[in-house]
């Protein structure tokens, strides 16, 4: 089951007067419950975005984890098991890997296969805001892929951009 839960935002300094430019950090959590599972987070950025009250500017999505990567696609079911598939036969679990060898690494979970995935699909992502909220295309969605679950992961949301004054 998935649960988020999100840790108090916090202000950095305003630059000007209250309609200047503001940031907000946030940290999202989610309990994964599969090795390799593909989660779909744009609700979850965007009400970050309604709750700090910013209009225009960016968001930046990092992963906190280098087994976890962040992406944008399409969230469709036929699709995301098409991306599964495609990264099973990219990087085998099954294949020899020295981080997995224990004479070679210390390493003890054998997760050479999600470090080399996380690396393809990237850790980090930065999302324009227009009116509020995430400037995707319709059938854009920003998705966290675990690669080494189940396990508790954390993003970091960053939010930069200046106030929607109508809302305040």
């Amino acid at each position: 089951m998935k649960t988020v839960q999100a840790k108090a935002p916090q202000l950095a300094p305003e630059t000007g007067s209250s309609s200047g430019l503001q940031m907000y950090l946030e940290t999202l959590c989610y309990k994964t419950r599969e090795r390799l599972e593909l989660i779909n987070i744009t609700k979850d950025l965007n009400e970050v975005v309604r709750k700090n009250g910013l209009k225009a500017g960016f968001v930046l999505v990092q992963s906190l984890h280098t087994t976890t990567a962040v992406f944008i696609n399409e969230f469709q079911q036929a699709l995301l098991d098409d991306i599964k598939s495609f990264l099973e036969r990219l990087v085998g679990r099954i294949d020899y890997w020295r981080h997995n060898d224990p004479d070679l690494s210390e390493c003890s979970r054998q997760n050479a296969d999600s470090h080399l995935r996380a690396m393809v699909l990237g850790h980090t992502l930065s999302v324009p805001l227009r009116n509020g909220e995430l400037a995707l295309g319709y059938w854009q969605s920003i998705i966290l892929a675990e690669l080494d679950g189940p396990r508790e992961r954390s993003i970091h949301v960053q939010v930069l951009g200046v106030p929607d004054d109508s809302k305040r």
